[in-house]
Order: C-alpha cells, then sequence, then structure tokens
C-alpha cells in the first residue's frame, strides 16, 4: 500500500473547495471557533464511518444501483439546501448556554451527515483509493487505514480553516455584516447543494 501517494493525494484534493471547506469556514466566522471545532468533530467521524462503509461494499454497491445513488444525492442535496436556508434565516448571536450547547450538538451531528451523504466521499473511496492498494483489495483493514490517514489529513486542514474563518466573527459582530455574511454563505451552500447533483460515480 502506497500511503505516502495516498498521503498526497488526499493533501491535493483537500486543498480543493468542497463541501467541507465551504460549511467549516462559514460556520466558525457565523457562528464561533467552539461551533466550528465541533463540525471538524463530526466531519473527521462522517469521514472515518465513509471507509468503513466503503470496505463493507457500500460504495461498490452505489454503483451498481442507480436508484440508491440517485438518492444518496438527492438526500445530500436537500440537506445543504436546509442549511442555505438556515444560514440565510440566521440567529442571534448571544444566546443562551443551552442554546449554545444544542448549537455545537447540531453542528457536530451536521459535519458527520454532510460526509456521509456526500456523493463525492462514496466516489473517492470507489475510484481514488483503490488506485494505491498495489493490487489488494479494499478490505475493512485497509479500508480503515487509508479512512484514518485522510481524515488525519483532511482535520488538520478543517481545524486551520475554522481558526481563519473564526478570526472574522468578532468583525461581523456588526448586524449588517452579518446578515451579508449569513446570505453569502446561503449561496455557497446553494452551489454545493448543485454539487452534490451533478456528481457521477461514473
Amino acid at each position: 500500500m502506497d500511503l505516502v501517494g495516498f498521503a498526497l493525494a488526499v493533501l491535493l484534493i483537500e486543498l480543493t473547495p468542497g463541501p467541507n471547506m465551504a460549511w467549516l469556514a462559514g460556520l466558525a466566522a457565523t457562528e464561533g471557533r467552539r461551533a466550528g471545532m465541533s463540525a471538524v468533530a463530526g466531519v473527521a467521524l462522517g469521514l472515518l464511518v465513509n471507509g468503513v462503509l466503503a470496505a463493507l461494499g457500500l460504495a461498490a454497491l452505489l454503483k451498481a444501483v442507480p436508484q440508491l445513488w440517485s438518492g444518496l444525492q438527492w438526500a445530500g442535496a436537500v440537506m445543504m439546501v436546509f442549511l442555505a436556508i438556515e444560514a440565510w434565516r440566521g440567529s442571534p448571536r448571544k444566546e443562551p448556554r443551552l442554546a449554545q450547547d444544542g448549537l455545537h450538538r447540531r453542528a457536530f451531528l451536521t459535519g458527520a451527515l454532510i460526509n456521509l451523504l456526500n456523493p463525492k466521499a462514496y466516489i473517492f473511496f470507489l475510484v481514488v483509493a483503490p488506485q494505491f492498494l498495489g493490487g489488494e483489495v479494499l478490505s475493512l483493514a485497509n479500508a480503515v487505514t487509508l479512512a484514518v490517514v485522510s481524515t488525519a489529513i483532511a482535520t488538520v486542514i478543517h481545524i486551520a480553516l475554522v481558526l481563519a474563518g473564526a478570526r472574522a466573527y468578532a468583525w461581523l459582530s456588526n448586524p449588517r455584516r452579518t446578515v451579508w455574511a449569513r446570505r453569502v454563505f446561503a449561496v455557497i451552500m446553494l452551489a454545493v447543494a448543485l454539487s452534490f447533483l451533478l456528481a457521477d460515480i461514473g
């Protein structure tokens, strides 16, 4: 197994704008660093589960049954549209502690779901990952190893994105700026939803 080559491929893919990058940066900018870090943890969980599901044959099943693939695409797109609507509507910044805790739990769960419903994540394990196995079958052990490597690299990048996004949080304390930031964030989420629908498993 070529882990070095795989790690470089993951790095290049993670540096390419995608749903995680757009959502995490926007979330940290509009909701703060804690919410962003909660989301990073959820994203990491989703990425790890993707690897296990791929090894259990889900990626191949999605390719073999077009209806399941379409269902995954639409589920992911609907979720991104929901996030876009939520971002557009916004929420008060100064909320009670319990409300803030709920925000962080929701950020964690959303991060996990975005990756579980992201068609491109399954394309990755079906098309890209096997190229670095040296002819081996994508077994559970191999999938977990690749998932851990890719998740570790992705998490480092995602933490950096959240920290960068969070720097804008104080600047966005101005209500007018917050409104515009949320609307830009919402448009980005709609673009991600469209990209889910256009994903092709080949």
